[in-house]
Parts: structure tokens; C-alpha cells; sequence
């Protein structure tokens, strides 16, 4: 969503494991019973029926010929990234497209077209969690298409694109150490709200590519194709299939295919990694001891002294002490083996509140000004 996907991104597993596997048979996108529906929807009356209960979000349902004006006919050179589900492009809706419509820049997702089951209840999925959830650090859905075979949602536009196009960018300026702990900051309230929502929500794919920013880099979650229910009542956990991406994925979740809101605070702390290190969660091209960041740095990060020594050396010295201390302890703490050891989603926001400096100033210069320096290049 915006332009999160880049081309050569990890890519999605799935692994079998002796758990009870989840099944397209037995399984809706919310993780309820397929009872609850008889068929996949195939079209935009019978989407808001499935909504119909859950629903708390309006959503337009968009026709594909609408589609082809937002974006200029699928023009290519308005193309923001790509992946295994196909397209993401840039449009406008404009306010003669339809009675009512506001202008506004937005994002395109177009699922490749291959039918898939598997990819239509991912797309399914988005459309339910999306519709029914609403928070500042979750992007916003405007709409989707569900006409013929096409399958497309449509997002508000994210200016700044991913953490991963940021981050790990040859061209832009390395992002700075508030930045950089203000996206930490905006995400783990995103994964907070989903793990407290009154029906609990896990996301299971947190990375840096399905993080979106805004002109200021605020943090949102895009990507909900891979969410599940979170357990309910007197359940520790949720059994499903294994999904997610190579070095992100929690330990005991790739073991058992049990799911709880710990995974997620897991591949969190991976992230916290990430920006802390400027290094990616798997890097082929390092040495092989080091390819796998979260087993790589995770002996370092408890240790002062070494723990200098993994930061990334783009921010040339230029952070807080302190502040790099409490990062890196807390991202060693989500990472630990023991999932029931690691912090709630809400503890974790309560410690990188601390590290927000909003209106104060950096070296000089007011967070509106670094902002502005980064994005300028």
C-alpha cells in the first residue's frame, strides 16, 4: 500500500509443521468457521453482506471501469511497486468521478488476477479487518473493486512510501535517530491497538516493507492479508498454517504454528533491530554468521561496550546514549525465546514513549527541519 513493495522483496512462506495446520476448508479470513459463508464473494453486494456484521468503516465499492480513471488506465510510469499479488499503482479520484467524492491521491492494489484461493481470501481478508478497524497508525482503506475476476483495494496514499524504501535506500539521507524512533514509536501503537481491540487482532507479517509513512513520517500498517483473530477467552493461542517472511517470523511459531499476540511483539522486535543496526532481517551478501540479524545481534545488544558496535554507522554518533540503551534492551527483550518473557504491545509504547522528541529540538534544529533535510536528500 502506497509504495510499499519494492521488487525483490523477502518473500512470503509457507511451511508445514505437525500443529493443526489452518485449512481454506475450515477457515474464513476472520478465522471463522466457512459455514459463516457458503463462497467466497464474488461481488460487491455480496462483500457488504459478509461486512454486514463487522462492518464499522464505510467502504466504496469501486467499478473497474472507475479504476481505470483513477489511474490513468494502469498507466506504467504511475506504478509504485510490485509483488507476488501483483501491482500497486498511484491514482487520483477526482471529484467528477462520482457524486460525492472528495479529490484524493491514493494507492492501487491489483491482485494479479490469478484466482487463487488462497489470494482471494487474503484479499478478503483486508477488506474485513480494514473495514472494521480504525486507528491513526493503520492505513486507511477507501474502497476496493470486486467485479469479474478483478480484485483491487484501494488505500489512502502514503507520501513516503516504506520503512524499507527509507531505511535501506543508496539514494536518500539515512534517516535520523528520532525519525527513526518516532516510526518505532507510531508502529508499536498500531500493534497495540489490534492486540487490544475488543476482538483481538494478530498480525502475523510485520516488516519494515508493510510499514507506510506520511509527509511526516508517520507510522501506519498496511497489508492485511495475512491478519488472524487473536485467541479469545480461556485459549493461549491460535493453531494455523505458517506464514509470514524469513527472518521475522517468531521462533516458536515456525516450531508449533501456535499464534499469539507475542509474535507479533517478536517481529517487532526484529524491526527495532533494523533501525537500530540499518541492517536488514536477512542479508544474503554478509557474512554467514551474520546473515540472519536477530540471532546475530542478539548477543551484543546486553553488552554496553559491543552494543556501540552493531549501531548503524550512517547515523555517525549522532544519537542519544541513553536512548540507544532502552532501544536496544527492549528490543532484546521481544526477542526473547521464551514468548510468554516478552513485553505486551502497550508496555512496549510506554517505553519508546520516552524516546519521542516531537517539538524539542535535534542538534539545533527543529524536528520539522530534519524532516525536511532528510526528505530533500
Amino acid at each position: 500500500m502506497g509504495n510499499c513493495w519494492c521488487r525483490g522483496e523477502p518473500s512470503v512462506y509457507r511451511v508445514s509443521s505437525n500443529a493443526k495446520s489452518e485449512s481454506p476448508k475450515d477457515q474464513s479470513p476472520s478465522g471463522k468457521p466457512s459455514k459463516d459463508i457458503k463462497k467466497l464473494p464474488s461481488n460487491p453486494e455480496e462483500v457488504e453482506d459478509l461486512r454486514r456484521d463487522s462492518a464499522a468503516n464505510p467502504l466504496i465499492a469501486f467499478t473497474y471501469d472507475e479504476l481505470k480513471v483513477i489511474t490513468a488506465n494502469f498507466r506504467q510510469d504511475s506504478v509504485l511497486g510490485g509483488g507476488g499479488f501483483g501491482c500497486v499503482y498511484k491514482g487520483f479520484i477526482t471529484e467528477d468521478l462520482r457524486e460525492g467524492l472528495q479529490p484524493l491521491p491514493v494507492a492501487v492494489k491489483v491482485h494479479d488476477g490469478d484466482n487463487s484461493y488462497q489470494g482471494h481470501r487474503e484479499w478478503l481478508a483486508e477488506v474485513i479487518f480494514l473495514g472494521q478497524l480504525s486507528h491513526p497508525n493503520l492505513v486507511k482503506l477507501i474502497g476496493y473493486c470486486c467485479e469479474d475476476e478483478h480484485r483491487v483495494l484501494i488505500y489512502e496514499f502514503m507520501a513516503r512510501g516504506s520503512v524499507e524504501n527509507n531505511l535501506f535506500s543508496r539514494v536518500l539521507l539515512p534517516l535520523p535517530w528520532y525519525i527513526r524512533m518516532k516510526i518505532a514509536f507510531g508502529a508499536a501503537k498500531g500493534l497495540a491497538f489490534l492486540h487490544e481491540a475488543d476482538k483481538p487482532v494478530i498480525y502475523r507479517d510485520f516488516k519494515t516493507s508493510n510499514i507506510l509513512l506520511d509527509l511526516e513520517y508517520n507510522a501506519k500498517l498496511s497489508d492485511f492479508g495475512l491478519a488472524k483473530d487473536g485467541p479469545m477467552g480461556d485459549k493461549t493461542h491460535v493453531s494455523t498454517r505458517i506464514m509470514g517472511t524469513y527472518g521475522y517470523a517468531a521462533p516458536e511459531y515456525i516450531m508449533t504454528g501456535h499464534l499469539t499476540p507475542r509474535s507479533d511483539v517478536y517481529s517487532f522486535g526484529v524491526v527495532l533491530l533494523e533501525l537500530l543496526t540499518g541492517r536488514k532481517s536477512l542479508d544474503k551478501s554478509r557474512p554467514a554468521r551474520e546473515q540472519n540479524l536477530a540471532d546475530w545481534a542478539l548477543p551484543l545488544l546486553k553488552e554496553k561496550k559491543k552494543m556501540l558496535n552493531i549501531v548503524d554507522p550512517r547515523l555517525e554518533g549522532d544519537y542519544p546514549i541513553k536512548g540507544l540503551h532502552k532501544a536496544a534492551m527492549l528490543a532484546y527483550h521481544c526477542l526473547n525465546r521464551n514468548p510468554k518473557a516478552r513485553p505486551l504491545m502497550r508496555d512496549i509504547v510506554d517505553s519508546l514513549e520516552p524516546l519521542q522528541v516531537p517539538e524539542e529540538t535535534w542538534n539545533g534544529k527543529s524536528m520539522f527541519t530534519v524532516i525536511n533535510d532528510v526528505a530533500d536528500g
